[in-house]
């Protein structure tokens, strides 16, 4: 039994979900003609209280289009210094928007209007970078998955709206927040301009994440869309996978926190490991003992065919996930306990 942890992408679909990939109804997309993609669009906008989402094939995309929309060249973004539109997406920001980063510390990665308000461009002094956007991360991959509450977000939405900023959420694992502040989605099209969800992380599809934003800025959205390269055609069948995982996959999120947090625990009390982050979600990630290298440690995981991920030059991570059960968590645990080095 192979136990892999290296991340909640690695999931299977589930015999329903293949079911309903099979029988979907589908037509050309860049046409406007697949009915199945403009139902899961209609419901990702609906459930986040917003008017248009665009369907895309990766998080990565619908982050970038976000942001490429809300700015202009010369532009920067505030965001957290280990946020995934800066730290993982391949310098897009700079290279797809033109544009500057003002990184922040933030608290465990969430930010807030203390640390926004100082950084903010002063837009009459030509010698500085208009400030346009806030882009918050919901929740927080860097920092083993923290996530913010409403209250939180609108506080930073309201401030950063006064001073003629727009919001963007990477909302890659949103359900998951959500899981744990059982808060309702609808009220997040209140507070952001452009919303990116992935179905491909906690949710379980194969493929594909949504860009929710307003009318106005759909159009703009879906031409970018097709300049990056993301206009997909009889791609109904990838969306039907969306629409089984939002009906079916957000109550079992839970289970996944479980898991995790279980993970966390016994992680605490092995003498080969310094410390574990708090276990907020989906997302474990620790540090190993002074003298030993996330790479030693590695080696013993895959012989006991356990996979994980260095995380930096003394932690690795360990994601919990649709296919990681109840039977895989004890022999990871039982493996773990046995390891010594």
């Amino acid at each position: 039994m192979i136990v892999d942890l290296r991340s909640d992408t690695v999931t299977k679909p589930t015999p329903a979900m293949k079911d309903a990939m099979f029988s979907a109804e589908v037509g050309d997309d860049v046409f406007g003609e697949d009915p199945t993609i403009k139902s899961l669009e209609k419901k990702c906008a609906d459930i986040l209280g917003m008017e248009a989402a665009v369907f895309c094939p990766s998080g990565t995309m619908t982050n970038q289009i976000g942001i490429k929309i809300l700015t202009q060249p010369y532009d920067e973004v505030i965001c957290y210094k280990g946020a995934h539109i800066y730290k993982y997406e391949g310098g897009g920001l700079a290279g797809n928007s033109n544009i500057g980063t003002k990184l922040l510390t933030g608290d465990r990665g969430r930010i807030s209007v203390e640390e926004i308000e100082p950084v903010i461009g002063n837009i009459n002094d030509v010698h500085q970078a208009r400030t346009s956007v806030v882009a918050l991360e919901n929740t927080v991959v860097r920092e083993a998955g923290s996530y913010y509450t409403l209250d939180q977000i609108k506080k930073i939405s309201e401030f950063s709206r006064s001073k003629g900023m727009a919001m963007h959420l990477d909302g890659a694992r949103l359900f998951n927040a959500l899981a744990e502040t059982k808060e309702n989605p609808v009220e997040f099209g209140k507070y952001f301009d452009t919303i990116s969800i992935c179905l491909s992380k906690g949710l379980g599809t194969p493929i594909g994440s949504v860009l929710v934003c307003k009318k106005e800025l759909e159009l703009k959205a879906r031409r970018i869309r097709k300049v990056f390269g993301g206009g997909m055609r009889q791609a109904g069948f990838l969306a039907a996978a969306g629409i089984y995982a939002l009906d079916n996959h957000i109550t079992r999120l839970k289970e996944d926190h479980h898991r995790a947090k279980e993970l966390g625990n016994i992680l605490r009390k092995l003498n080969w490991v310094k410390s574990v982050m708090p276990v907020d979600t989906n997302i474990v990630i620790f540090e190993v003992r002074d003298g030993l290298t996330p790479e030693k440690c590695l080696v013993k995981f895959a012989e006991n065919q356990i996979k994980a991920l260095p995380f930096s030059a003394s932690e690795i991570r360990l994601v919990t996930h649709l296919d990681f059960n109840d039977a895989m968590l004890d022999k990871t645990i039982t493996a773990f306990t046995k390891f010594s080095f």
